[in-house]
């Protein structure tokens, strides 16, 4: 078993990096999973409510908390076993005290990705997304909301290679201290 097997957040705007971030930092330690969010709430398969360029209305709200409800219920069950675990997904505001609600005492680091909004856009544009102009809500959710915990790494015009080599080395900034 690994030493010091813990649970890491990396949380962002859509296609800020998230997923990618996440794969490798678990791919970095001996013994680690990668929690993806997405994948949770693809398990809904009858039912799904999600968010759209409206906002997010009250069941797709209740089943937001229930994926992370679940990422947490996976962290915390690897971490158990002896692997790191790296949970990605969207938490802004109050989703962050629904975060450390969940995960109770378990000490974890949290990690916010961060790109000028302008330069997300354009990522969405040539992906054509339908919510280019629809997320400006969770920038500011996540800007003006969120508490300030963790690490907070804007990778704005840098590569992944780059974001990835500094998140490594500042990740023992990203713990979050219970208060």
């Amino acid at each position: 078993m690994p030493a010091d097997p813990r649970i890491i957040v990396i949380a962002g705007l859509p296609g800020v990096g998230k997923s990618t971030m996440s794969r490798r930092l678990a791919e970095h330690f001996p013994a680690a999973a990668h929690v993806e969010a997405d994948r949770l709430q693809e398990l809904i398969v009858s039912g799904a409510a999600l968010g759209d360029v409206d906002g997010i209305g009250p069941e797709a709200a209740r089943q937001i908390r229930l994926r992370l409800h679940h990422a947490a219920l996976l962290a915390l069950s690897f971490r158990e076993a002896g692997f790191t675990a790296v949970i990605d997904d969207i938490i802004t505001g109050a989703r962050f005290d629904e975060l450390r609600d969940e995960l109770g005492e378990t000490p974890f680091s949290f990690i916010m990705l961060l790109r000028d909004l302008d330069v997300m856009k354009d990522s969405w544009r040539a992906m054509n997304s339908p919510f280019v102009d629809a997320f400006d809500w969770i920038d500011d959710e996540i800007r003006f909301a969120t508490p300030r915990r963790g690490l907070w790494l804007d990778t704005t015009g840098r590569s992944e290679d780059e974001t990835f080599a500094e998140l490594v080395d500042r990740l023992d900034e990203a713990k979050v201290e219970r208060v």
